[in-house]
């Protein structure tokens, strides 16, 4: 089976999941966080160089409070999470804003732990806008566009895989997902189980990667 270098995650439907349990929306976050544990297990497992997942965006700072500070602090735990694992970590996001939380600045350089290993970038208070921002291409045609990105240092993506059925990217690093092939799972991104990733990889294998070629 052919086998993506670089996997980009889109873990929604947090809050439908939490309402379909009779639950407030804002737990359906800590829920969350052993899916990303368990999905991070088998990328390691089948040998997958790299791993993105959306933390959250800028716009998702719009929801209420008690929202806000849900999906801040699971992504503040993920982080702790993976201190105890061999991986290497890579926190993008404007951490100039407030909404950044200060437990992830030390990670906005590539951080190692243990052994290191698989490459895991974590997009956190990200906006599609202020990571292209810097580039000028009218004043320098020649210009490399993803070395003058902010998310430089995360490679094209091969695979990107949706739960909580949404078939749209939601301004999901648009520079390196150019060609990514996307997969949608209609299952909430609590209710993650094996076979969902199974499933995406099997149906990545049967496509055809000419990118444009």
């Amino acid at each position: 089976m052919r086998i993506p270098d670089h996997i980009g995650i889109i873990p929604d439907g947090n809050r439908r999941w939490a309402e379909s349990n009779g639950i407030s929306k804002e737990k359906g976050y800590a829920t969350g966080l052993k899916s990303g544990l368990a999905l991070f297990k088998l990328c390691q497992k089948i040998g997958v160089k790299e791993l993105t997942f959306y933390g959250f965006t800028k716009d998702n700072n719009k929801r209420p409070t008690v929202q806000r500070e849900a999906f801040t602090k699971a992504c503040i735990i993920a982080a702790q999470k993976l201190r105890k694992e061999n991986a290497s970590l890579l926190v993008v996001g404007n951490s100039d804003s407030p909404m950044f939380p200060n437990e992830l600045r030390r990670y906005t350089n590539r951080t190692t732990f243990g052994e290191g290993g698989i490459k895991i970038n974590f997009l956190v208070n990200y906006d599609w806008e202020w990571d292209l921002n810097q580039l000028k291409v009218a004043d320098n045609p020649n210009i490399n566009i993803i070395n003058n990105i902010k998310s430089f240092d995360v490679s094209r993506i091969d695979l990107i895989i949706r739960w909580g059925g949404r078939r749209r990217l939601s301004g999901f690093l648009p520079a390196q997902s150019i060609y990514a092939d996307i997969f949608v799972v209609d299952e909430y991104w609590p209710d993650f189980e094996a076979d969902h990733f199974l499933r995406a990889l099997e149906w990545y294998d049967k496509q055809d990667p000419t990118l444009g070629g």
